[in-house]
């Protein structure tokens, strides 16, 4: 019998296709700038709870129908699989063991993350933060969600600027804790302290560069509030600004060869500078108002800064500067390890409140809330 070609057409076609998804049988979705629908089902208590405030994080919204389907249980245990909606196939199916049912599920939650988003896992990492209550203000470290806050400072005086030492093994801050600002260093294992940099004037806003080898900090030891870079044991102090305005919350690019930094001369504007000195060079962004608090992401291609005063808002610019993109209203934004997420501070009823922004879709979930005013948060990476 003669087959038309029509149908053998057709037959090729599909058999090819048919090739094609046994090479290849999940589509990952690519689009980053909209919400994945995603359904959960199967979960039930604190490990539902964790996944559906993780994946929401990440600009995924718990819904049905959905393009895919997160199913499993928690008896004893953390089980789950991700599944692409009409594959039979899972993309993938696991069992997380040790640890408590909160760790277990955020550690499936980076994986769908890593799966759909392509993105650098972020569920097991710690903040650390400014915490005020009454007159008083401490530092505060906690999982990225707000999850056992620790409040590291019982000083009774005026502490800030909390930035990671390399490994998560400590922080630096400033604290008026006796009269005069004083960087000082504190090891998170064993709860000791130090000074870091105390010198004559004000010392304040170290960070850390990214290669855990260098602190950039400002100091007022020779008149005006100027940039420094020093070793990260404090040695070979290097000042790289010389100018009489003030200068404020530098912030390193990911290669560790420059800062960016605010300089005051009337209004409040970004410039950077190599570590090794020279000139500093304006950063151009077409915001408005004051530019503050500035962060680069560790991918080396965005910078996040606060604009305005009251109300501030958040905005994010190319590196290398130019046209900037306004996100949402806050202030201290700081990216996470996947160059995707940003915590920052928002002020809601005369207190500020911790959040978590996905940027390509701006969506924001807020931080566990903690009693207190939170803010100034760094994210260890």
């Amino acid at each position: 019998m003669k087959i038309p070609l029509k149908i053998v057409f057709t037959l090729i076609l599909a058999s090819s296709l048919s090739l094609r998804a046994q090479d290849h049988p999940i589509e990952i979705r690519k689009d980053t700038a909209h919400l994945i629908p995603i359904a959960l089902r199967g979960f039930t208590g604190e490990a539902e709870e964790v996944l559906r405030f993780d994946l929401s994080v990440l600009g995924m919204e718990i819904t049905e129908p959905a393009d895919y389907i997160v199913s499993g249980r928690n008896d004893g245990q953390v089980q789950g699989s991700l599944t692409q909606t009409g594959m039979q196939r899972p993309i993938f199916a696991r069992a997380y063991n040790g640890g408590s049912t909160r760790s277990q599920a955020h550690a499936f939650a980076n994986d769908i993350v890593k799966e759909l988003r392509q993105t650098a896992p972020i569920f097991q990492t710690k903040i650390a933060f400014r915490l005020k209550q009454g007159n008083s203000t401490e530092i505060c470290v906690s999982d990225f969600d707000g999850a056992h806050a620790v409040v590291l400072t019982h000083d009774g005086a005026m502490v800030d600027s909390p930035s990671w030492l390399p490994g998560g093994r400590g922080l630096l801050y400033t604290s008026w804790m006796h009269g005069n600002t004083a960087i000082y260093e504190h090891n998170l294992a064993t709860g000791a302290r130090k000074v870091f940099a105390g010198y004559p004037g004000s010392s304040f806003s170290a960070e850390v560069s990214p290669n855990g080898q260098m602190v950039a900090m400002i100091l007022s030891k020779n008149g005006s509030p100027n940039l420094y870079v020093c070793d990260i044991d404090g040695g070979h102090l290097k000042q790289l600004t010389r100018s009489r305005e003030e200068d404020s919350s530098p912030c390193w690019s990911p290669d560790s060869r420059e800062i960016c930094f605010v300089c005051r001369s009337g209004r409040a504007g970004l410039q950077k500078i190599s570590v090794d000195g020279g000139q500093a060079v304006p950063v151009h962004a077409n915001a408005y108002g004051n530019l503050t608090s500035p962060d680069w992401s560790p991918d080396g291609s965005k910078i996040a800064f606060t604009s305005g005063s009251r109300p501030f808002t958040i905005w994010v610019m190319p590196a290398g500067g130019g046209p900037a993109e306004k996100l949402v209203s806050g202030e201290d934004p700081c990216w996470a390890p996947n160059s995707r997420t940003i915590i920052f501070a928002q002020e809601r009823n005369e207190k500020r409140v911790l959040c978590l922004l996905d940027v390509p879709t701006k969506h924001v979930k807020d931080v566990k809330q903690i009693s207190g005013s939170c803010s100034e948060p760094s994210w260890a990476r």
